[in-house]
């Protein structure tokens, strides 16, 4: 079983459009309203492809029983924290080719009595779990060492943990050993604070995250797939889609892949990428199902070209 971990939850309303162009009224084609947070996406990915999981997510305002009831509606296992401040709404405009927009609210401040809660009940769900996943960005006030203690608590109690932040919330989480960290190339090259054009850098960059205490880096990269470094050394793979219509969730669900094939080797990877190319073919943040799913288009390599620039 996983445990997923969201303090800053949202709903998320994606619209399709054919373009978008500043100052203009546009018609949308379509429009979808889903329960969003990096770890509740994680958690639909896993409900999607009959891993048992459990969402630990803070609710608030009209907003978070909004998003009780969409997550009772997909039939997530859900611990809601009740707290103070309001849900976050967020808005993605998706165009054609996998190009989208994204307007992001801050979320609701969470008080130290509110995240004591959210401690409280990550121990109780977490204590049949093999993996405790911490998600997500911090909602305003928050400390920026809150990963970090999750790591800490639920570590001490056997539990292996990842963590996909970015930020001072990465940064801060490392020396505490994380089992494994998920930053996409944007948020690994703000974390060692210098470019990663090529998959080199890459590797440079995420030994670099491992000296600082990580177990296990796995970078996700887009349309140039993924590569994870851990204590076995160095693997990278890809997965080409054709198609794309929505890369929102694609991250959430590439580490959803890649924690229910195990975690580790060349297996997970390919998991891990089969299930994110899936969800980019899918519209607005709709998690795979085992239907979507296609690991004959994923490309393993052992010996990966270290030279390869990216193109995304």
């Amino acid at each position: 079983m996983i445990v997923t971990v969201t303090l800053n939850p949202s709903l998320d309303r994606t619209i399709e459009v054919d373009v978008l162009t500043r100052g203009e009224m546009i018609r949308a084609r379509s429009a979808r309203l889903d329960p969003g947070g990096k770890g509740v996406n994680v958690s639909r990915a896993l409900l999607a492809g009959h891993v048992t999981s459990t969402a630990v997510v803070t609710v608030g305002g009209p907003e978070g029983d909004q998003l009780r009831r969409l997550l009772a509606a997909e039939g997530l296992a859900v611990r809601a924290v009740p707290v103070a401040g309001r849900t976050r709404s967020n808005v993605t405009i998706a165009e054609p080719g996998g190009v989208v927009t994204k307007l992001n609210e801050p979320g609701g401040r969470l008080s130290d009595a509110e995240l004591a809660e959210v401690a409280e009940a990550v121990a109780a769900e977490s204590a049949a779990a093999s993996w405790v996943a911490g998600c997500g960005s911090l909602p305003p006030g928050v400390p920026d060492g809150i990963y970090a203690e999750l790591c800490r608590r639920v570590a001490a109690a056997g539990i292996r943990v990842a963590i996909d932040s970015s930020g001072p919330a990465l940064l801060a989480a490392l020396p505490a050993r994380p089992d494994l960290v998920k930053p996409n190339r944007e948020e690994l090259a703000e974390a060692v604070g210098r470019p990663v054009d090529r998959l080199a850098d890459v590797v440079e960059a995420a030994h670099e995250l491992r000296a600082r205490g990580a177990r296990g880096v796995l970078v996700s990269l887009g349309a140039d797939g993924a590569l994870l470094v851990d204590d076995d050394g160095v693997i990278a793979g890809d997965a080409p889609v054709e198609r794309p219509r929505s890369t929102v969730g694609a991250g959430d669900a590439l580490l959803a892949g890649f924690l229910a094939a195990g975690a580790r080797g060349p297996r997970a990877l390919a998991a891990a990428l089969a299930w994110g190319a899936a969800a980019v073919r899918l519209p607005a943040s709709r998690m795979p199902r085992h239907s979507d799913i296609r690991h004959d288009i994923v490309r393993i390599r052992s010996r990966p070209d270290l030279d390869k620039p990216l193109v995304t």
